[in-house]
């Protein structure tokens, strides 16, 4: 969490959503802000005070409060919005006790803004989640997505935002198409190891075959952005956080995005080693993944983010942030012996 800073609350929405969470009649509260971790494309705040029923009683309480202004993503203009449109969709009928986003105790929309105030979880995070917690993870979040593509229940017809299936590889082809880093690698001024440079420019000669390969792959809900930071662990439960990328997209894009996406550097050939059988043994449950030979996940995370790295190495703004990127680019190079 980033220190205090005293926003502004309408008292009003305050006592509304405290009445909701707590299952209380909230009558006053009195709160403190602080500016919560992320939320680089929208504010997130934590609210932290002490609630007052009718009858006198002081009850402390924690509740996040985030606003998103709105903004085009390139590809997914409507993104801004999604995790509104979804929490007042029948989305979160699909989830588990192991597997699940926040609670929602209030949503307003604007023209221009949208609100949310949800659950505040306390859980391991970040890069302080374990090997065990990553597996865990990748079971579970194989466990939902195989449980939607099998039943193919009626709510998945009230989701009527979300990202194509066509997101990743059209987000490929705008990073090909940018010459800052399509001719980085290609140069001798390049500061990215020839093997890595041969490794991203093989994907691309390679990538109408690699697509035709990845495309014969199930089409499942895909949250998109599932890196460790929104990502929380407790009581052998994940829980789940930002859901404005997510959609439709193939088997495998949100495993590679947490084996890759700013994970942790030291194990990651370790934990695409151990999370890609997690998530088939959790899709596993609900769907017959055994004509599956080639689950493309190494070839998922170059297209992901091959390109996005090249880009971090290049316009790095310390030595320790461009060793970090190299060093994951090495590591997915690495991977391929681990196939």
């Amino acid at each position: 969490m980033d220190k205090k800073e005293q926003v502004k609350v309408d008292l009003q929405t305050l006592i509304h959503v405290l009445s909701k969470m707590l299952g209380l009649d909230i009558r006053h509260a009195d709160y403190e802000t602080q500016r919560l971790h992320g939320g680089t494309l929208g504010d997130v705040w934590l609210v932290v005070g002490m609630a007052e029923t009718a009858k006198g009683v002081k009850v402390p309480y924690r509740v996040v409060w985030k606003t998103q202004k709105k903004w085009e993503r390139y590809g997914d203009p409507d993104s801004w919005r999604r995790e509104y449109d979804l929490y007042l969709s029948d989305l979160g009928e699909a989830f588990s006790d192991s597997f699940c986003w926040p609670a929602c105790y209030h949503a307003e929309f604007s023209d221009d803004e949208t609100q949310l105030w949800l659950e505040y979880l306390d859980g391991v995070s970040g890069l302080d989640l374990d090997g065990k917690m990553y597996e865990r993870a990748a079971e579970e979040l194989g466990r939902f997505q195989g449980k939607l593509y099998a039943e193919q229940p009626a709510l998945l017809q009230s989701l009527t935002n979300l990202s194509q299936v066509a997101y990743m590889k059209n987000f490929y082809l705008h990073y090909k198409s940018w010459n800052e880093v399509y001719d980085y690698i290609r140069t001798d001024g390049s500061e990215i190891p020839g093997h890595i440079c041969n490794m991203l420019i093989d994907l691309d000669e390679n990538a109408d075959e690699i697509f035709s390969r990845i495309e014969k792959l199930p089409i499942v809900l895909c949250h998109r952005d599932f890196w460790v930071t929104n990502i929380f662990y407790a009581d052998d439960k994940i829980r789940l956080i930002d859901w404005d990328t997510a959609g439709w997209g193939y088997l495998g894009e949100d495993i590679a995005s947490l084996i890759a996406d700013e994970a942790d550097v030291d194990h990651m050939v370790e934990y695409y080693r151990k999370c890609v059988p997690a998530y088939y043994k959790g899709f596993s449950k609900h769907v017959d993944v055994s004509h599956i030979g080639d689950h493309c996940i190494r070839e998922l995370i170059l297209l992901m983010f091959g390109y996005r790295l090249v880009e971090w190495v290049k316009f790095a703004e310390s030595p320790d942030e461009k060793a970090l990127h190299l060093t994951t680019l090495q590591k997915i190079y690495e991977m391929r012996d681990n196939q």
